[in-house]
């Protein structure tokens, strides 16, 4: 792990000099093969330590982390033309990968909160650096807050396990039961917020459509998966206490999941739109970790790395709208099959994949939820299949919106799809179709 690490440090002066900006996601691609052909050869048990591990969690979001990190660079072909503070930017989102990579790879638990945290400045950098307009401040406050707010008390609450246990190593902790309501509290309440779990969830909107097309893929990609995976990594040595409490969860997520699936259809905001879906699916993933079986534990990772890529294009997608038009609104941003019929297929794959359909990651992840969730309480049913029904709606809706209809007799400039925003959707949309071909390397043993 620390070659990978090295890797990304030495990149550091790149970003300072003129003219690097391809040569920097070049070099993130390929310390992407790299880390998949080291790792996915050798029996994974080979790589944990006591500083930096990576086992088979950690894997594929570290994996996620580095490809949606450089399809950022690549998507922000705009800062590159105009030279708007292009080095700053290399930079900031090079601190966020390396940030990234050492969150999903340390095996600390201090350490873990530390980098968790450390990953909200670059990203409030981004969004207020880079983001569109004036309100950009008001959504990193929010960002910053709710995501404050309920991280301290979980410092709090390692501090109680460390003096309880006198070790951090997450490995160890599994030896142990805690069997304290407060702390299960504490430490379980930061990781919702940034799922973001139903009623603490309006930082997320607010922060997608203020943020830049890099900060709202980063965002949706990456960012809501450091609660599941803080999750993932908890539970397991509060698993009498969560066992008696899960239900509380589950019900705020699958109830607020619902909710949030009608409110899809009210937005007029594309982005908007997006980010609440990104809370819909999310929510279902929140009751995955919680029933605490298998299912439900491979279902919500593999629901999280399909959603990374999903959710992700579609921010892309937006944005080569909005780079057009100047508008997000679906009310300006209609009949584009007239303009960019290819891209219209683009719209239409992106959009099957966020409503779950073969082959996508999502299908599966969502399948092993349903059944997870299904075996859990045959009661979560009625809500999973309005969840599933309305997600295929919203889809729908913000598809036939955008490419039907009369377009806007307003536009007086326009041009096609150029071959990057290509490529850039190819590279979203591929592994998410692929990668159900070898998701034995995803099964979580």
């Amino acid at each position: 792990m620390m070659k990978f690490l090295f890797y990304m440090i030495f990149m550091i002066p790149l970003c300072f000099m003129s003219n690097m900006f391809w040569l920097v996601q070049m070099l993130l691609l390929l310390l992407m093969f790299m880390f998949m052909i080291v790792y996915i050869s050798c029996n994974l048990y080979n790589n944990l330590s006591y500083i930096f591990s990576c086992d088979m969690i950690s894997f594929g979001l570290i994996l996620l982390s580095v490809w949606i990190v450089s399809l950022m660079i690549m998507s922000s072909e705009n800062l590159f033309k105009i030279n708007y503070y292009v080095n700053f930017f290399l930079l900031n989102v090079l601190f966020l990968l390396i940030i990234l990579f050492l969150t999903f790879s340390v095996m600390n638990l201090f350490l873990f909160y530390l980098f968790f945290e450390s990953s909200l400045i670059p990203v409030l950098l981004l969004i207020v650096g880079w983001g569109y307009q004036p309100e950009r401040i008001q959504a990193g406050m929010y960002l910053l807050f709710y995501t404050l707010f309920a991280s301290l008390p979980l410092l709090m609450g390692i501090f109680y396990l460390y003096g309880e246990m006198y070790t951090m190593m997450i490995y160890f902790l599994k030896f142990i039961d805690l069997d304290f309501v407060l702390i299960y509290f504490f430490m379980v309440m930061a990781f919702l917020v940034k799922m973001p779990m139903y009623f603490v969830h309006l930082w997320l909107p607010k922060a997608h459509v203020e943020a830049p097309v890099s900060g709202s893929m980063i965002l949706a990609g990456i960012m809501l998966k450091l609660g599941g995976y803080g999750l993932l990594r908890v539970m397991i040595f509060m698993q009498g206490l969560n066992m008696k409490l899960n239900y509380i969860w589950l019900i705020i997520s699958l109830l607020g999941g619902f909710y949030i699936s009608l409110k899809c259809f009210c937005q007029v905001d594309m982005k908007s739109l997006i980010a609440y879906s990104s809370v819909s699916h999310m929510s279902i993933v929140i009751g995955g970790i919680m029933i605490m079986n298998y299912w439900g534990y491979f279902g919500s990772y593999i629901m999280m790395i399909g959603h990374g890529l999903c959710s992700s294009g579609m921010f892309c997608l937006a944005n080569i709208n909005y780079e057009r038009l100047h508008s997000r609104s679906l009310f300006v941003n209609k009949g584009m099959m007239n303009f960019m019929p290819s891209m219209s297929l683009w719209w239409f794959l992106m959009m099957s994949c966020n409503m779950s359909s073969p082959p996508s990651l999502n299908l599966l992840g969502e399948i092993s939820l349903i059944n997870g969730l299904v075996g859990w309480s045959w009661l979560t049913m009625f809500l999973l299949v309005l969840i599933s029904f309305f997600s295929a709606g919203y889809s729908l809706y913000l598809y036939s919106y955008s490419q039907h209809g009369k377009f806007y007799q307003g536009l007086y400039s326009f041009y096609s799809g150029v071959s990057r925003e290509y490529l850039l959707l190819m590279l979203h949309w591929l592994p998410l179709n692929l990668m159900i071909l070898k998701v034995e390397y995803l099964m979580i043993n």
